[in-house]
């Protein structure tokens, strides 16, 4: 063998290869943080990123407000260059104002505009959007048609299996490739579940089968195994990880909550507050970083007494003072400094 030829001054490693492909979007990974209503803001998405999610989803904006406000949801809307691919995740009941929402919002340089068609919340509902499109099939036809006319990144759909008395999951996956989308991620879930019960994977696996575009699974991914075990039954190209995610992001990283230790969970609890104060303020920032400090101190087991002392505190000094304490974490005072 010829040593010249082990290592070259001037050799490069290989190009990692996407795992799919979004239209012309490569997408390198197999795990994604679910768009989440109050939790998939920047500060959780950012951190969710950095350890392996493999997509950015926003929390979804109604079109509607980003035609009359578009100023106001601009911070729903903020995203950093290495969370690409970058997806904005409107929604809303009329295909018009859908269209002018997205090519408002196309100027921030997403990659992927998405259609919330799963959301089963009572209020996002009785107005005809979310999993309501899902009785509207001629609507959503619409939606995609005009869209994917309209704009020049791709658009993407999420759904759910939909009512009990009308699972149109089959239906809609084929509009949406029919008419132009690029993905469209499911939730093996109804309606009428919201997020109880068990998901149905096989529904997955269906429309896995039924198109061409790739498909995202969701539901039930609980432990990092569940990833591949979501992937190997249904043959989808990714998965969706939403609530299992909210104090464990370790699990883009393919860790799971019982090997995160107390420094690991101290060090990133402390970045996500750094992050949340940025984005929103220290009295804003504290109050909503609330649910997340709750999940993130199930990792460890404490008195009722002394989790409430923490969760409670509305200086960041004190909480991390306190949370220190309460893992045991030995680190210089400067290192608390948010």
């Amino acid at each position: 063998m010829n040593p010249n030829a082990i290592a070259q001054p001037n050799a490069t490693l290989a190009e990692p290869t996407p795992t799919f492909f979004v239209r012309d979007i490569p997408v390198y990974g197999d795990a994604i943080l679910a768009p989440m209503d109050g939790f998939s803001d920047w500060p959780f998405r950012s951190i969710c990123s950095k350890l392996g999610s493999a997509m950015s989803y926003t929390e979804f904006v109604r079109a509607q407000h980003i035609v009359m406000a578009y100023k106001q949801m601009a911070p729903r809307l903020k995203f950093d260059e290495f969370e690409r691919p970058m997806v904005y995740q409107i929604y809303g009941d009329d295909p018009d104002e859908i269209v002018q929402a997205a090519m408002m919002v196309q100027d921030k340089r997403p990659d992927i505009i998405d259609i919330n068609m799963g959301c089963p919340s009572r209020r996002v509902v009785h107005g005809g959007a979310g999993v309501g499109l899902m009785l509207q099939p001629l609507k959503v036809a619409r939606i995609f048609r005009k869209l994917t006319k309209a704009i020049q990144i791709p658009v993407t759909g999420k759904i759910r299996i939909g009512w009990e008395n009308c699972r149109s999951y089959q239906l809609i996956a084929r509009i949406v490739e029919e008419e132009g989308g690029s993905l469209i991620a499911i939730h093996g879930r109804t309606k009428e579940q919201g997020y109880s019960g068990e998901a149905n994977w096989d529904t997955i696996a269906e429309i896995r089968a039924a198109v061409k575009i790739p498909v995202i699974g969701n539901g039930d991914v609980k432990v990092v195994a569940d990833i591949e075990r979501l992937k190997q039954y249904t043959g989808c190209n990714a998965v969706m990880i939403g609530r299992a995610a909210i104090g464990n992001p370790w699990i883009f990283s393919k860790t799971d909550r019982d090997k995160v230790t107390d420094a690991m969970a101290y060090d990133l609890l402390t970045d996500h507050l750094r992050r949340h104060l940025d984005f929103y303020g220290d009295r804003k920032g504290m109050i909503l970083f609330r649910k997340h400090a709750m999940q993130y101190l199930k990792l460890h087991w404490f008195p009722r007494a002394v989790r409430t002392e923490i969760i409670t505190q509305t200086d960041p000094q004190e909480f991390l003072r306190l949370v220190r304490k309460a893992f045991l974490i030995e680190k210089p005072l400067s290192e608390l400094e948010v």
